[in-house]
């Protein structure tokens, strides 16, 4: 990634964002690309490489919390309307009206509240393992992970209250090695028995019990991840879970306008086999009950770095939907 296309931008909340940014050529769109946890714009190198390369305009930032964007620790600076509203001051500041955006992880629960509360500025939405995050204003942490479990006949998101605890920043950064190796799990159903159960992840983080680096992840990265968690900390970062857990997302979505928790926007959604998470049944169920307009849902066996492990195929897939969507 070329350093000197960053940028930097002050939203109307007042946090400072730094964010790649490459201008479309003629007839082009932009695109812009929203990462989760815990990474930064760094997680979208490959198709950063891939699209500008072919002309499109290209807006990645580094999240509220991670790198060189600000990393205030009160979660409430995180709910979806604030965290959308902070994309859409930098498509101003870069005098884009409308853009096609990709989210992934929790990048994809503010592409799904930036197409709630500014649809006028989301041209088309891709989502890539986790699928459209439908805002519901009525279920707390235990009733979600309860109707999960339902679901999927076993516990899903445990891991949630641990990163939600008092401490879990301080042990996850006195045992980071350990920790990494959970992020990227080698193989990817390995989050069956570490994310899913209450209590598993942090009595594997604090016994320090590591897995297998998967292939996709070179010495290079480690070091990346290393520099942007550890330099900044995790307290910030771990504020998007406890906006979760502590019912702040709950809350903030009582205003959407009416009507637009559904999408009218064309939508492609990379659903990942592997991915014991963000499971790709949830995925696609969210989407067929929200989503009025084209959908395209491509399935990849694959976990849920598919971004990073399948590079190519998706954004082969990608680019295929988008001429489509030019056509």
């Amino acid at each position: 990634m070329d350093v000197s296309a960053f940028k930097k931008h002050t939203t109307s909340r007042g946090y400072t964002y730094n964010y790649y940014c490459k201008a479309a050529e003629a007839s082009k769109p932009t695109l812009v690309f929203l990462h989760g946890f815990p990474s930064s714009s760094y997680d979208w190198r490959h198709q950063i490489a891939f699209f500008q390369a072919r002309g499109y305009g290209l807006i990645v930032p580094d999240m509220l919390g991670y790198a060189g964007t600000d990393k205030p620790t009160d979660p409430s600076a995180y709910v979806g309307s604030g965290l959308a509203k902070d994309v859409v001051d930098i498509l101003d500041a870069e005098d884009i009206a409308k853009a096609i955006v990709v989210g992934h992880d929790w990048g994809s629960r503010v592409a799904s509240r930036l197409v709630n509360f500014h649809p006028e500025r989301v041209a088309a939405l891709a989502f890539v393992a986790l699928g459209y995050v439908q805002p519901n204003a009525g279920i707390d942490y235990a009733t979600f992970c309860a109707a999960v479990k339902q679901m999927a006949g076993r516990d899903v998101f445990g891991y949630w209250e641990f990163f939600s605890s008092d401490g879990a920043d301080k042990l996850i950064e006195s045992r980071f090695d350990s920790f990494i190796s959970t992020v990227f799990p080698h193989p990817p159903s390995l989050w069956v028995e570490l994310l899913g159960p209450f209590g598993a992840l942090e009595d594997w983080i604090q016994n320090d019990r590591r897995s297998p680096e998967p292939a996709y992840i070179t010495e290079e990265d480690k070091k990346h991840y290393s520099k942007v968690l550890l330099g900044g900390g995790l307290a910030a970062p771990l504020c998007y879970y406890k906006v979760m857990t502590e019912g702040l997302e709950a809350e903030d979505v009582k205003s959407i306008p009416e009507g637009s928790a559904e999408v009218k926007q064309p939508v492609f959604f990379a659903a990942c086999s592997q991915d014991a998470v963000c499971l790709s049944a949830h995925g696609k169920q969210s989407i067929a009950a929200s989503v009025r307009g084209p959908v395209t849902t491509l399935d990849f066996d694959a976990g849920h770095w598919v971004l990073l492990s399948h590079a190519e195929e998706l954004n082969t897939a990608l680019l295929g939907w988008l001429v489509g969507l030019a056509d």
